[in-house]
């Protein structure tokens, strides 16, 4: 990087300061003698001119060439483009704290450079300049307030997707983790009785020995449609991991949620002779665990219930329910 001091006679400093966004408006008779202790700076393409934990003291506008800016590291995604007229290095200076991102030269680049005593000197000297500075200081907060709102998007949407099973789009076993509690003690605070049905697609492992992984991913697919077509919108139905599957039942007492799963387990079976909501071309049967919350129970007490009901019945032969 190099800097010599600024030459600006009366003939091109119109021109030069109608073009940067710190000097709109701004009569040149104002701070000439300021722009005069002003320096110039040339940077070559891939010149660092701003990083994290270098002090700033400049503000630097643009006369010619690009910069890159960088969140994390220079070698990370370009975030933003400085253009020509535009200023680089304000917010650091206004905040009193090192830069928060790495600024470099796209190609080779000129620049005005403003120290901070120079930039406050020009402030008091003209009221346009510092409506400008006031500006690019809202513009940039703007800025940075968009930034922040789609990071926030962005991170509820990996929310979600961290939450969701890929293949079959139900919600996965860490959803499950945060539902499943928070239901429970809703259901116990409102004196609701709650179930839990813990379903096991049997012999999954010789299914898919005989048939392929792709057939097998298939095949969990048709189970948790066929699931997700026998439950109430508001049960919860989730794929806790492999070839299981849980669905909680708020409102709903042990003995009713029993029928329930032998429905499912003879619509899964393809039992019931409907071809709209069965797997009856694809042959894959199901076992199913069935409990209720005791009292004083919780979270834990109910799985470990449910999930040993589901042993109970693929002991008795599989394709069954159990309590």
């Amino acid at each position: 990087m190099s800097s010599h001091a600024l030459a600006i006679n009366s003939d091109y400093k119109r021109s030069l300061l109608s073009g940067l966004e710190l000097f709109h408006g701004v009569n040149p008779d104002h701070v000439q003698d300021l722009l005069q202790r002003c320096e110039r700076r040339d940077i070559s393409p891939g010149e660092l001119l701003l990083s994290p934990g270098v002090k700033n003291e400049y503000v630097f506008l643009l006369l010619s060439g690009q910069l890159n800016v960088h969140v994390g590291s220079p070698d990370a995604p370009i975030l933003a483009t400085i253009d020509v007229g535009a200023c680089v290095g304000e917010m650091s200076i206004i905040e009193d704290r090192d830069p928060s991102a790495y600024v470099l030269a796209a190609e080779q680049t000129h620049l005005l450079a403003i120290h901070q005593t120079i930039l406050w000197e020009m402030v008091n000297a003209s009221h346009e300049f510092s409506k400008n500075l006031l500006i690019v200081l809202s513009e940039r907060v703007r800025s940075h307030n968009n930034f922040i709102a789609e990071s926030f998007g962005d991170l509820r949407k990996f929310e979600r997707h961290a939450k969701t099973d890929a293949l079959t789009g139900l919600s996965n076993r860490h959803a499950m983790e945060e539902a499943f509690p928070r239901e429970i003690a809703r259901c116990v605070e409102a004196e609701l009785p709650v179930s839990l049905i813990m379903i096991d697609v049997d012999q999954f492992k010789s299914f898919n020995d005989k048939f392929g992984h792709v057939a097998g991913d298939r095949a969990l697919s048709a189970v948790a449609h066929v699931l997700q077509k026998q439950f109430r919108p508001h049960d919860l139905l989730v794929r806790y991991g492999g070839d299981e599957f849980s669905v909680l039942l708020p409102g709903v007492k042990e003995k009713e949620a029993l029928a329930i799963a032998d429905r499912v387990r003879s619509s899964v079976s393809g039992s019931t002779g409907s071809s709209s909501d069965s797997l009856i071309q694809i042959p894959v049967k199901i076992s199913l665990g069935v409990a209720q919350l005791a009292d004083k129970g919780n979270y834990e007490s109910l799985l470990r219930a449910a999930d040993d009901a589901l042993y109970r019945a693929k002991n008795a032969g599989r394709d069954s329910v159990s309590t």
